[in-house]
């Protein structure tokens, strides 16, 4: 059985309220949920214009420096022009956008199946910190009271922390999928990349999802 998020951990993630904003300035948990659940077929995502991750990763913890038990993120599909990419890596992957609108999230994570197929496990925003700061923030974004968290590469390490990106603040929200780490942890233990299989190379449109 596909674990479902939990009701107190959406409870406690509703306890949390967002600095300077009033209540309904942001979407709550449930209602993020209902605005992304087409997105359960991964042909509606690409039909409204988000790509798979052209590296064809399934990103897990360990792949990022941290300890395997923290589990998974999954294979991740995104709006470039919610992002703001214009272009290739130069030398990493940098953008403009400033999108932070999880009713119409800039990345969809899903995990792959032992049938080929993606099931929707989490949604995602991603700001580059050069263009949050460009727009004039200070501090982080922040989603129901929770900064995002700074993703940047540590030349000083093996592994590559940003996974090719320029440093960047992303926030993880498990809504399709429970996550004994919190809602908005970036792995969780309950996805696995054990099944994953690189897309074929003009395929990629052709992924499908399973049924929940």
């Amino acid at each position: 059985m596909i674990p479902k998020l939990s009701a107190s951990a959406i409870a406690l993630a509703l306890t949390f309220s967002h600095p300077g904003k009033s209540a309904t300035a942001e979407p709550d948990l449930a209602t993020v949920r209902t605005a992304t659940a087409r997105f359960q077929d991964v042909k509606v995502a690409i039909a409204e214009g988000y790509v798979r991750d052209p590296m064809d990763l399934c990103d897990t913890a360990t792949m990022m420096g941290k300890p395997a038990h923290l589990g998974s993120m999954g294979i991740h599909y995104f709006r470039p022009d919610l992002l703001g990419i214009k272009g290739p890596p130069n030398p990493r992957v940098n953008g403009s956008g400033t999108h932070t609108d999880f009713r119409k999230p800039s990345i969809l994570i899903y995990e792959p199946r032992a049938d080929g197929s993606l099931q929707l496990v989490a949604v995602e925003n991603l700001v580059f910190r050069l263009a949050w700061r460009d727009a004039g923030y200070s501090e982080p974004p922040s989603f129901q009271g929770v900064p995002y968290d700074l993703m940047e590469d540590d030349p000083r390490t093996k592994v590559d922390e940003a996974h090719m990106f320029a440093p960047h603040y992303d926030r993880h929200v498990w809504i399709f999928r429970d996550n004994p780490n919190g809602v908005f942890a970036q792995f969780n233990p309950n996805v696995s990349c054990a099944a994953h299989k690189p897309a074929v190379a003009g395929d990629m449109s052709h992924q499908h999802s399973g049924g929940r």
